[in-house]
Parts: C-alpha cells; sequence; structure tokens
C-alpha cells in the first residue's frame, strides 16, 4: 500500500514539475494555459491518492478535488476568452507582446 502512494506521488511529480517547465520557458500563451491545467491536474492526484491511501482513509480529498476541478474548467474558459481577445487585438499569442494593458 505504502508503494503505490509513493508511485501516484512520484507520478504527480513528475506531471507538476513538466507542466512548472511549460509555464516558465513556452512563450505561446495556449501552452502556459495548458502547463496550468497540468499543475492543477498533478495537485488532484495528489489529493486523491491521499484520500485513498493516508492514514484514515475517506473521501475528503475527492470531494475537494472535484470541486478543484470545477474551479479549473472555470479557470480554462476565462484564460481562453481573455486570450482570444487579446489575440483579436494584438494578433499574436506571443506572452512576451501581452506586457502592458493599452498600446
Amino acid at each position: 500500500m505504502g508503494s503505490m502512494l509513493a508511485s501516484y506521488l512520484t507520478l504527480a511529480a513528475i506531471l507538476f514539475c513538466i507542466g512548472l517547465y511549460g509555464v516558465l520557458t513556452k512563450r505561446n500563451a495556449v501552452i502556459v494555459l495548458l502547463s496550468i491545467e497540468l499543475m492543477l491536474n498533478a495537485a488532484n492526484l495528489n489529493l486523491i491518492a491521499f484520500s485513498k491511501y493516508g492514514v484514515v482513509p475517506n473521501l475528503k480529498g475527492q470531494i475537494f478535488s472535484l470541486f478543484t476541478i470545477a474551479v479549473a474548467a472555470a479557470e480554462a474558459a476565462v484564460g481562453v476568452a481573455i486570450l482570444i481577445a487579446l489575440y483579436r487585438n494584438r494578433g499574436t499569442a506571443n506572452v512576451d507582446e501581452y506586457n502592458e494593458l493599452k498600446r
């Protein structure tokens, strides 16, 4: 049972590191949004793993993970809407071009 928890936590750490690398190094805003979603999914995997394999197994982590998924979906919708508006205004999806509020 302990090795399963370690496997899930290792997978979540790898996913989080991949997402962090994408956020810090990529210039395309779509890739940055996808990387943020990857980091949130890694956190959800941790919540579910600790909920199932913790000292006292319960459903609290899984329920909290469902709320996190709902917040992540709303964040993705708002992020894509802002990105579309910025793309229409500026004509690029490059994050380096979005450093000013007005042109």
